[in-house]
């Protein structure tokens, strides 16, 4: 009598890998899913923190940035600011040459790094000239009268220049040499900010030069105590300032107007024709166009509480955004001014589809683990299916009704290991098809073979639904 073993045991069944990976598998996907758009989330969102060069400690920049700075974080912008103190503007830019600071506060005519551009203008500086009407209180001079008027005068005399840096010697070299006169012939003594006093009270220097803005404490101290120990100051224009501005792009025609410093008496008493160089944030090229573009935002939508702070942040300016100017905005500065800074989409484009990459490529990742760990399943199924074609020729040959319902028992456990491992994943729509087809022909078999030894056809239908 033939045995059932064609189809396999009960017992052979129940030990079939019965594998619930799958919702491991979706669980990690959702995991890696969720940690990489926090991870992105982190990347684009987490602030940007710049370096930026200011000295020296307890001057006006150094307090504006640091100011500045806590208002950043106070307001919780994307860009912050890591105050690197240094002793001078100089040492600013060596700072910025060095990469020890991602930006610097320095002027215009400073000697800046290749490719240095300017981001915000945080004051503009006015060359101040003037010479004493009489001899220092004490000497024996007693002329009082002033010898030098005009920019022609200091041939053969002595100026009193105060910074210690060589910029405003240069500065001052270059008007000499637009207002036709020889610097060779013009002695220059430097003097440092804590030195003015010393500088007005020297007899052998007859006129004095600073590079300050107008309300600099430091120039109205100057001129009062040149008023107080030589007499009444005479100011001195720059009549070729236009001229040196169209030569010198680093510099600019400006005026000093009427009691500018003083006005009881008025000093100057009128406008003074002077020039003008401009003190500003600085950043290299290659520093990115979209951190730069915020921190050009930060900074001006700061300006009005910055200014209730520390009065001089008022004085902040735009940078020219010409691309011929001396030293031109930075581009990411330049798309603030002109309203032309990308949209959200444009900054996290490549972002965003290196996302939907990295999904995809998840995606397909977790196809391939899921088709390997199913493997055995699959070849399970592919065994059962054969198992089944070789049971029909089998089933012809049975003789007992008993050996029928065996079978049938066996080809129903088959079928649920089948629908099992559709469910699973470990097969196809197609495979099971193809064994559905298989299990059809052999429920016919069975129909057949019953009625073959007299009984009754099994209800075709209800076998199918089995």
């Amino acid at each position: 009598m033939p045995s059932t073993d064609g189809l396999g045991g009960a017992s052979d069944l129940s030990r079939a890998p019965r594998r619930k990976s799958s919702f491991f598998l979706v669980l990690a996907a959702g995991l890696l899913l969720f940690a990489a758009v926090i991870a992105l989330s982190f990347i684009i969102l987490r602030p940007t923190t710049l370096r930026i060069a200011v000295g020296p400690s307890g001057s006006d920049d150094q307090q504006l940035i640091q100011t500045m700075a806590q208002t950043f974080v106070r307001d919780g912008d994307a860009v912050r600011l890591a105050v690197v103190t240094t002793p001078g503007p100089v040492d600013s830019i060596a700072a910025l040459a060095a990469g020890r600071a991602d930006l610097a506060v320095a002027r215009t005519d400073e000697e800046m790094p290749e490719g240095t551009m300017s981001v915000a203008i945080i004051r503009k500086n006015f060359l101040v000239l003037w010479a004493p009407t009489g001899a220092a209180r004490g000497t024996a001079r007693k002329d009082g009268k002033s010898k030098v008027k005009a920019i022609g005068d200091l041939v053969g005399r002595k100026v009193g220049v105060v910074g210690r840096t060589q910029v405003n010697v240069t500065l001052f070299r270059v008007i000499l040499k637009e207002s036709g006169v020889d610097p060779g012939k013009v002695t220059v003594a430097q003097f440092g900010a804590d030195q003015i006093s010393e500088m007005v009270r020297d007899t052998s220097v007859d006129a004095f030069m600073m590079v300050a803005p107008l309300d600099s404490k430091l120039t109205i101290d100057a001129i009062l105590s040149t008023a107080r120990q030589r007499g009444e100051p005479t100011f001195l224009p720059i009549d070729v300032s236009e001229a040196i501005a169209a030569r010198h792009p680093l510099y600019e025609s400006e005026e000093i107007p009427g009691s500018a410093f003083t006005s009881s008496p008025a000093r100057p008493d009128d406008t003074v024709e002077t020039v003008g160089v401009n003190h500003l944030i600085v950043a290299p090229k290659s520093l990115s166009e979209t951190t730069v573009a915020a921190l050009a935002r930060q900074i001006f939508t700061a300006k009005p509480s910055l200014a209730r702070e520390i009065p001089g942040a008022a004085k902040i300016e735009k940078p020219d955004t010409d691309k011929d100017a001396a030293l031109p905005a930075h581009p990411g500065a330049a798309a603030f001014i002109d309203g032309t800074e990308r949209t959200f989409m444009d900054k996290y484009s490549d972002y965003i589809w290196g996302a939907v990459l990295l999904l995809s490529l998840l995606g397909s990742v977790t196809a391939a683990v899921r088709h390997y760990i199913k493997r055995d399943e699959r070849r399970l199924n592919t065994l059962h299916r054969e198992k089944l074609v070789a049971a029909i020729s089998q089933v012809r040959k049975i003789d007992t009704f008993e050996e029928l319902d065996a079978m049938q028992c066996v080809a129903d456990e088959i079928l649920r290991e089948t629908l099992q491992c559709y469910d699973d994943g470990a097969i196809e729509e197609a495979d099971l098809a193809a064994y559905n087809l298989v299990l059809g022909q052999f429920h016919h078999a069975v129909a057949d073979r019953r009625v073959a030894l007299g009984g009754t056809p099994v209800n075709m239908s209800r076998m199918r639904a089995s």
